[in-house]
């Protein structure tokens, strides 16, 4: 068995301006917000608890989650004064957990469907310090790489450079022993990826890599948000409508677009490509193309968005 924390404090400034009031993991992807499907994966791999680790604009995760008991996994919360880093914020949820079982820390900047539940098993059969799933890419120069040996073990942290040694990037899932964590100082700002991996490795600790190249996105950017979403939704169909929508029949909806929870449609309305969020009302024969309608936003009859992000107030660009 394990237990997981969830990182999700951080401030999304790469998502802005999706993140002006929301924080990223709360962000809709195929009509649910990112942390939920972190969640799902986490409770697929026989996961019963979750520390979600938070910071920024931490008040809106509660009346969402509450405890769990709706996705049947104990949902519970640590709640950062100021932002610790990657390390400083497990260690700050750990003390929650307080457990002698494996230890799986998700990234909220990530969303992957590799196998978790085969992660676990081969970090507690290697008896590793720490175990991080690694994927590959075409292109590493823009990541840091991180090379393994015949055995699996990570040999280096390496930082971005013009010829990368191998295409093995961090994907941002690890799963940690216990004793590790507990070397990580408290109320300290720690990076686990440029500090505490880094110094494991040197120490010759039992590090190793699991390496899959399932589904993997780094959702940072809007573009990014934009496409996980799209992913999703077209591994079943041309576009998802949630719960309580209503569209009229004239109206086009194509390019893996989502409509969330009790939004409306209007007559002749055309929407490509798009995530339109909980409550939203698409007015008659608008036109929203690449862009990102937030919760309860109303787009007038007859609008033309491209490529934006759009609330009650404001249609910004994305860049």
């Amino acid at each position: 068995m394990a237990v997981a924390i969830l990182l999700v404090g951080g401030f999304g400034t790469r998502l802005m301006p999706l993140t002006k009031n929301t924080p990223k993991p709360m962000l809709t992807v195929a009509g649910i917000p990112v942390t939920e499907h972190q969640i799902a994966m986490a409770k697929s791999a026989g996961i019963t608890e979750i520390v979600l680790a938070t910071s920024y604009l931490s008040e809106v995760f509660i009346p969402y989650f509450g405890d769990g008991s709706q996705w049947g996994i104990k949902i519970m919360y640590a709640v950062e004064k100021e932002p610790l880093g990657t390390g400083g914020a497990i260690r700050n949820a750990a003390q929650i957990l307080d457990t002698d079982q494996s230890v799986v820390v998700l990234n909220g900047d990530v969303l992957s469907s590799h196998n978790l539940a085969e992660q676990i098993r081969q970090h507690e059969s290697h008896d590793a310090d720490v175990t991080l799933h690694l994927t590959q890419v075409q292109d590493a120069r823009a990541f840091g790489c991180v090379p393994t040996d015949s055995q699996g073990r990570v040999t280096a942290f390496l930082e971005k450079m013009e010829n990368p040694v191998t295409n093995q990037i961090n994907a941002g899932c690890y799963v940690f022993n216990p004793r590790v964590i507990s070397t990580i100082p408290l109320d300290t700002v720690v990076s686990v990826e440029r500090e505490t991996f880094p110094q494991l490795v040197a120490n010759g600790a039992k590090v190793f890599g699991f390496i899959e190249t399932a589904y993997w996105l780094d959702i940072g950017t809007p573009r990014a948000l934009l496409k996980a979403s799209i992913d999703i939704v077209k591994r079943t169909d041309e576009f998802l409508a949630m719960p309580g929508t209503t569209i009229d029949p004239t109206a086009v909806i194509t390019g893996g677009s989502s409509i969330g929870v009790n939004s409306s449609v209007g007559a002749g309305a055309v929407i490509d490509g798009s995530i339109i969020e909980a409550g939203c009302v698409i007015g008659s024969n608008a036109h929203i193309t690449d862009s990102f309608v937030s919760a309860g936003a109303e787009v007038v009859n007859g609008a033309k968005i491209a490529s934006s992000f759009v609330t009650n107030g404001e249609i910004l660009p994305i860049p």
